[in-house]
């Protein structure tokens, strides 16, 4: 069960990240109405779906972070992640999963398994050739949530 907590929060996690691209990809005021929202630019929901299937496989194949994973519940794990980058980046899905300080509470999360993530995460992008401005959205909101989801700012010598 701690497993299965600890692979959904990872995952999450990521997904939290995206967060605070929901306001950025929102027109303010004084900028352009007609702007599409980041989840219009993203591709929708296909898009997403694609680069969430990817981004698991990618980090299933990572031996640095691929033991958190180990009990979880793939599907769930993908849908979950899907609605929760769909909901974040302004799109029409509900997420309905828990915030990152309590569902990393505990697990330990170092530095270092962050940023395994992340650079998955990046290989991904690339892959899907997401745009710079996207891509850099995306990130930028990864760096605040690090603070939530880290327990250990480095990873133990071993």
């Amino acid at each position: 069960m701690s497993h299965r907590l600890a692979s959904l929060a990872m995952i999450f996690g990521l997904a939290l990240t995206v967060s605070a691209c929901n306001s950025m990809g929102s027109p303010s005021a004084g900028t352009n109405a007609t702007e599409k929202s980041l989840y219009d630019r993203l591709g929708g929901k296909t898009a997403i779906t694609a680069v969430v299937d990817d981004f698991v496989g990618r980090v299933a194949a990572d031996t640095r972070i691929n033991g958190k994973f180990a009990n979880a519940n793939i599907p769930r794990l993908k849908s979950m992640l899907v609605d929760q980058i769909c909901q974040a980046s302004g799109g029409p899905c509900t997420y309905t999963g828990r915030d990152m300080k309590s569902t990393h509470a505990g697990m330990g999360v170092s530095s270092s398994d962050f940023d395994a993530l992340v650079g998955d995460l990046v290989a991904t992008l690339n892959k899907f050739k997401v745009p710079e401005r996207e891509k850099n959205e995306l990130l930028g909101a990864l760096g605040p949530m690090k603070g939530d989801i880290v327990e250990k700012p480095m990873a133990s010598m071993q």
